[in-house]
């Protein structure tokens, strides 16, 4: 099927490149404050609040990255419009190494739909890749729902009025998670779009939502608390971090476990190929360090290695496959 091997391309590219570092992973922190990554604070603009899955991982990650670089790393929360306030103020800063962003793949479905016009590729410096992390369903412990099925008999007996809640709008990266649910299972389900997890668990704990969508990083805690209990995860296997929670696929619902979020990150563009690298190698031997793999391992993260250069040509291919995601759902024509 064209839509199944354009998919499967995606998940390839994204795989592959794992086994592909660079001899300069090696090379020491100093290295990278030279004169191409000016001296300074690393300005992160992020586009959830606090406490987002994207936000974890950045404030995580830059206790390891500090000693690479020699400099400070600061993030700064700019949620609104799926990904518009941050790529804002990314777009135009000076493609120096000091203003960059995460990138998940609702940047790139947002730039086919609510983002179309305002912001493409080309506006960006796309540099390296960094997780790959599948989504998950979960509702409040005392639910009356503990099971894929029982959400689904749910939604047929409410016709539709089972309120889902997830991260951006419709389009967004979730959304085409919960989406492919709903075709699989042949319902429908009402979107609640949310700026951060947090909001989403806010609303979840508060009986504003039914369900929750998002990923074990941000709800981690939320679970060992006995807070929220899970539905299914859309992905391949189980998450390490959840191994009793069973995936779609074991619970009767077929899906494309290839649909997984991708976090990566990005600049302005213009950045020069040697500033890209240096950041992306600083990054990723950041991600090697016992601290932020304890916490990457219990997340149930997969890390991801690409360098500017793939990492440039998988964004041009996400799209596609998000393209294809968003008519498959109705969402584009």
């Amino acid at each position: 099927m064209m839509v199944s091997r354009v998919k499967k391309n995606a998940r390839k590219i994204l795989t592959t490149v794992a086994l592909t570092f660079t001899a300069a992973v090696a090379t020491s922190g100093a290295a990278f404050a030279e004169s191409d990554w000016p001296t300074g604070p690393v300005k992160m603009i992020m586009h959830t609040k606090a406490g987002g899955s994207a936000d974890v991982f950045i404030r995580t990650l830059a206790k390891s990255l500090e000693p690479q670089i020699g400099q400070k790393v600061i993030v700064i929360n700019s949620p609104g419009g799926g990904g518009a306030s941050q790529m804002s103020k990314i777009r135009p800063a000076k493609p120096d190494g000091l203003t960059l962003g995460i990138n998940t793949l609702t940047h790139f479905t947002g730039m086919l739909t609510n983002l179309k016009g305002t912001f493409s590729l080309d506006d960006f410096s796309w540099i390296g890749s960094t997780q790959e992390d599948a989504i998950l369903l979960f509702v409040r412990e005392d639910s009356e729902i503990n099971t894929l099925d029982d959400l689904i008999a749910k939604a047929k007996a409410n016709n539709g009025t089972v309120n889902v809640g997830g991260f951006g709008p419709v389009g967004s990266m979730q959304n085409i998670g919960v989406s492919m649910l709903e075709n699989a299972a042949g319902v429908k389900f009402n979107w609640v779009g949310f700026n951060a997890t947090p909001d989403i668990i806010s609303a979840l704990l508060g009986g504003h939502v039914d369900v929750g969508v998002s990923n074990l990083g941000a709800t981690r805690s939320f679970f060992d608390a006995n807070r929220v209990k899970g539905l299914g995860v859309l992905g391949e296997e189980r998450l390490t971090g959840l191994p009793d929670l069973k995936t779609f696929g074991e619970q009767g619902y077929d899906v494309d476990t290839s649909w997984i979020q991708v976090r990566g990150i990005f600049g302005p563009a213009g950045m020069p190929m040697e500033t890209q690298q240096k950041i992306a190698d600083a990054f990723h031997k950041a991600m090697r360090t016992d601290d932020y793999q304890k916490y990457a391992r219990a997340a149930g993260v997969t890390d991801s290695w690409m360098g500017p250069e793939k990492y440039a040509k998988f964004t041009k291919n996400v799209s596609k496959v998000a393209e294809t995601q968003l008519k498959a759902a109705g969402v584009l024509e």
